[in-house]
């Protein structure tokens, strides 16, 4: 049986069924539908997200877009909000949230410029370097799989490819209204890790996943946690190390192949069997995903007109 959603609610019901809004829908889609009345209660808890507080943040921000003509992000209301509520409302350091992701687009341009998901159509959907996990976790969080272990060939997924993947799937993400409010959590798989991987996790590679993370990703990432890593990650643990912030360095948490230690940030009855929860094996992959990102294409590209104006 899988445990699906319905608004705040867990149920089990048939497999490959989805329930919410009382109506049956595909697991692998982008939820967009308007928020709960409890995750409305959480948000203005946690975001300070009231009608009086997001109609004053939307009005300054626009004016503040308005007045720096060295950015250009478009300002309606529903696109504001996705800056704005990791800075809970506030106009000022949404803008300086959007300025950090002017400057990373531009810094790797060469990988992001009008990066569209049939770039990475191949590496999405025939290698299965990054999943999510059909369910939420128990705090309604969407969960994001990256296996960096054995199952990975970085001949044939680089790390570049692994990262522009990765970019792909968190601008899917900021189209649903709960995954904004309610963040998400990251899982590094790195089992079966070998030589080959561990020299893919090159220091550029670590300032630029690391940059994006901890800088320029309008997502509130709650959590990363390691788990399956053998001895060897150590040499990944030194390169990575350095550039962590205190605030990232704080919602990390390694677990090795101790599933017990894992369950203590997330629960087992919202997690697969794969990570010693109560639900099925993960039997999808990339490419379930995949048509999921490419049915939004309009928001991509909306999100690829962002960036530094060009003079």
């Amino acid at each position: 049986m899988n445990k699906v959603l319905q608004r705040d609610k867990y149920y089990n019901i048939g497999p490959n069924t989805w329930c919410g809004s009382c109506e049956m829908e595909s697991p692998f889609d982008v939820e967009q539908g308007p928020l709960s009345e409890e995750n409305k209660a959480f948000a203005a808890i946690e975001l300070r997200e009231t009608p009086e507080v997001v109609k004053e943040a939307i009005a300054e921000l626009r004016e503040l877009l308005k007045n720096d003509p060295t950015i250009y992000f478009p300002d309606d209301e529903e696109f504001l909000t996705i800056f704005l509520r990791p800075c809970k409302f506030y106009a000022k350091s949404a803008l300086a949230l959007m300025k950090r992701i002017a400057d990373f687009k531009e810094q790797y341009k060469h990988q992001l410029t009008d990066l569209m998901p049939s770039d990475e159509r191949e590496a999405f959907t025939k290698y299965s370097v990054c999943n999510i996990l059909k369910d939420r976790d128990h705090k309604g969080r969407r969960v994001l799989v990256v296996n960096v272990g054995g199952s990975w060939d970085p001949s044939k997924v680089t790390a570049d490819q692994l990262f522009r993947i990765f970019y792909l799937i968190h601008e899917a993400a900021l189209l649903e209204p709960e995954t904004q409010v309610r963040g998400a959590v990251v899982m590094m798989d790195f089992d079966g890790l070998g030589h080959r991987q561990a020299l893919a996790f090159n220091p550029a590679f670590s300032m630029k996943l690391l940059g994006f993370i901890q800088d320029a990703m309008p997502l509130r990432l709650k959590e990363v946690h390691i788990v399956k890593q053998p001895f060897i990650f150590n040499i990944i643990w030194t390169i990575f190390k350095p550039f962590i912030k205190e605030k990232l360095k704080s919602r990390l948490f390694f677990h090795g192949s101790k599933m017990s230690s894992l369950h203590k940030h997330m629960a087992p009855s919202h997690l697969p069997k794969n990570y010693g929860g109560e639900l099925p094996e993960i039997n999808y992959t990339g490419a379930d995903w995949y048509p999921v990102i490419e049915k939004h294409i309009d928001h991509v590209k909306k999100m690829n007109s962002c960036g530094l104006v060009r003079k």
